[in-house]
């Protein structure tokens, strides 16, 4: 490919630094659509013959065809996935092959293919999103009154509901969907014709290829049109947010399926055994989701450090920018599959769950309110008294609804046989009605308007 300008080739280490082929052939499919589509406009702008064009076009079939079945051979003498390609073409329809190359280079071929491959990811990953919301609604429906404790410093607080416990899920994964919205939105710009840097002096359409390809326009200036990879960024820190919202929900399952917490039971698909310990029953699957995040939020930055100091336009340090958003990609596909897996399979024990949201005094905050409501303390003063109340049921051994009436109004006179109302945590749970609130009524409400809203966007 050099030797008009070097007299030697590269040494062995030099090829083998600069090849790329060895991971950016799984941007063959995006290649050979970009190179069908920039032949398209230069036979209708007359840049080059219709015959040409049309054997450029089947040739390239023909290629894809071949990789299709046999996979992208690795030459690192071609360096990279256009090269192999434009080589085999040649190999196919011979010297018409090189006029595929007019008015364009590399710079804005990698960067035309890579958005195209990043905007199918985004795609894929929204998909798989949606999956797991879909099992999300479903679970939340089947648990909107499943009573269980809500913990703030991994302490019982107040108890809620496993159905809204997990609609919290559903919300997070709906922002990430959104960033991953706003994101295909913001890369859907055409590089192709932006050249090496500086466009070119051929008669291109840049607006038909942009449209034979799905995007929205071309991008407005070249130099930004080659060196950008913010489109990479962005997908990438969508990914990672979305990573640590699933490594939150990996975390609580493994936390759930210890023993003494006992909330739910993963199914043999989503969990292992161990090799000396006949009894365990361990959440790999979920611990695997969390290291995962790890590996992902590596990748963000990788490529941040990738880009941070690059002067335009292009710079060879790009060809690192493939690696990390490719392994986080697929990471981020793992992991939204198997924690789809797990929520779908998983036995949540309900019984164990509202046991020990009754064993922490989680209506603590229920009394309080009480005595603001309907004895008229003001809250502090409340706060106290309810504290007291709390001292004296951990001394018994009881519930807050296990102290007798003589036995709470020895802490305080006010409180009246009306009191139990509220006591008990399905009391305390029903009556949190405000929007967003763990009422099992406001938890069906929200899996009603989410599959409404859902029904709407699709």
């Amino acid at each position: 490919m050099w030797g008009g300008r070097f007299a030697e080739g590269p040494s062995a280490v030099m090829r083998e630094i600069n090849a790329s082929i060895p991971f950016d052939k799984r941007l063959w499919r995006h290649d050979i659509a970009g190179s069908k589509a920039h032949v398209a406009m230069l036979a209708q702008q007359g840049i080059v013959s219709a015959t040409d064009a049309e054997a450029i076009t089947r040739g390239l079939d023909a290629v894809a065809a071949d990789y299709e079945a046999r996979g992208v051979p690795e030459d690192l003498a071609l360096e990279d996935i256009h090269m192999v390609t434009e080589k085999t073409l040649a190999e196919k329809i011979g010297p018409a092959a090189g006029r595929l190359h007019t008015a364009r280079s590399r710079n804005d071929q990698v960067a035309t293919d890579f958005k195209l491959w990043t905007r199918d990811a985004i795609d894929e990953l929204d998909a798989g999103l949606s999956a797991l919301q879909d099992t999300l609604l479903a679970r939340a429906e089947e648990h909107a009154a499943s009573v269980m404790p809500g913990f703030t410093h991994l302490q019982s607080a107040q108890p809620v509901t496993l159905g809204h416990h997990l609609m919290a899920y559903y919300e997070m994964i709906a922002r990430d969907r959104g960033r991953l919205a706003d994101a295909r939105r913001r890369l859907n710009e055409c590089p192709l014709g932006a050249a090496a840097l500086a466009g070119t002096g051929f008669a291109i359409d840049r607006e038909a290829t942009a449209a034979a390809l799905g995007f929205d326009r071309p991008t407005r200036n070249s130099l930004d049109s080659v060196s950008d990879r913010d489109f990479a960024l962005e997908y990438l820190t969508a990914v990672t947010q979305a990573s640590l919202h699933l490594s939150r929900l990996a975390e609580e399952f493994v936390i759930w399926a210890s023993q003494p917490f006992g909330f739910v039971a993963l199914s043999d698909q989503w969990s292992t055994g161990s090799s000396i310990m006949p009894q365990k029953r361990n959440p790999d699957a979920a611990e695997l989701v969390r290291g995962h995040a790890g590996r992902i939020a590596g990748c963000c930055t990788a490529l941040m450090m990738t880009m941070k100091g690059l002067p335009l336009a292009y710079s060879k340090d790009m060809q690192d920018d493939k690696p990390p958003v490719f392994e986080a990609h697929d990471l981020i596909a793992l992991a939204v599959a198997a924690m789809t897996g797990m929520v779908e399979s998983a036995r949540f024990r309900a019984d164990r769950m509202r046991a020990l949201a009754e064993a922490g005094f989680a209506t603590a905050t229920d009394l309080a309110d009480w005595l603001v409501r309907e004895a008229g303390l003001p809250f502090r003063e409340a706060h106290h008294v309810t504290g007291r109340v709390v001292a004296e049921a951990e001394k018994r051994g009881v519930a807050l609804d296990g102290l007798t009436l003589e036995q709470l109004r020895a802490v305080d006179e006010r409180i009246d046989a009306r009191v139990f109302d509220v006591l008990s945590v399905d009391a305390s749970v029903a009556s949190r009605t405000s929007f967003g609130g763990t009422a099992p009524e406001r938890v069906r409400e929200a899996v009603s308007t989410a599959r409404k809203n859902r029904g709407e966007r699709a």
